[in-house]
């Protein structure tokens, strides 16, 4: 199966409201490939260690979280120029999405992890000059937070750090996936009594245990596949692509 990339990128833009959605990186297609897109290949991350899988698997259109351009223009020299080159040579597309790919209901990095905890009663959470970042919701049946850590583990792979700060037994659990130790007050404040996100942050280290409320570490990478994967899987069931996961994890 094939598709034109105007076509295909136009279907992405609309359906992850990506010009809906404020954001630092630049979202969308961020380097031009090949004019008809016939394999897929997902990351997290558009390193050139990526960059030379995708070109070595065979795919035309790459999809990651963390693409390359970000605040501000900058030069296309050092590594950049590398991964540039790299690119052009292999004729691939880069596709970049970062918060659309956090926020969405569906296959958004927070959603997934909610489906695969099985979470009920699933709510937008998580402000952030008004986005809503991730959900929260009630588990099936309330767990101890040691289970509640070691389910979150089988999912993502990762050794999570946990700060048990609040109740010992869970039932509301809070999902922002990446960089947002910063939330935990937040979760405090909406009822959250477990809050699931990527990297710790030392100048919030203590928040937990002063608002009252566990925290579970899983890394930011590992917190940060699903959605690339569920995505690449939309587009196979939509339009037939194939489709590879490029697995680097950077363990943090």
């Amino acid at each position: 199966m094939s598709i034109p990339r105007a076509e295909l990128v136009t279907w992405l833009d609309e359906y992850l409201n990506t010009a809906r959605i404020p954001d630092s990186s630049l979202n969308g297609l961020q380097f031009e490939g090949a004019e008809i897109v016939t394999r897929v290949a997902c990351a997290v991350d558009s390193t050139l260690a990526t960059l030379e899988l995708a070109a070595e698997s065979g795919a035309d259109f790459l999809i990651v979280h963390h693409g390359w351009f970000w605040k501000q223009p900058v030069a296309l020299t050092g590594p950049l120029a590398q991964r540039v080159k790299v690119a052009a040579a292999a004729n691939l597309n880069l596709y970049a999405s970062h918060l659309p790919l956090d926020v969405h209901a569906e296959v958004g990095n927070n959603a997934q992890m909610a489906q695969f905890l099985s979470l009920k009663h699933l709510e937008p959470f998580g402000d952030d000059r008004g986005l809503k970042l991730g959900f929260r919701g009630t588990l099936p049946v309330p767990l101890s937070l040691q289970d509640l850590a070691d389910s979150v583990q089988k999912i993502t792979g990762e050794v999570c750090l946990v700060h048990g700060g609040g109740k010992s037994m869970v039932s509301t659990v809070g999902i922002i996936s990446g960089g947002a130790a910063s939330f935990v007050g937040q979760a405090a404040a909406v009822g959250v009594e477990c809050f699931i996100t990527g990297e710790p942050s030392h100048a919030h280290f203590a928040d937990s245990f002063e608002y009252g409320v566990n925290t579970i570490f899983c890394g930011h990478y590992e917190s940060e596949v699903f959605g690339v994967k569920a995505l690449a899987i939309k587009l196979e069931d939509t339009f037939g692509l194939p489709w590879q996961f490029l697995h680097l994890p950077t363990g943090l």
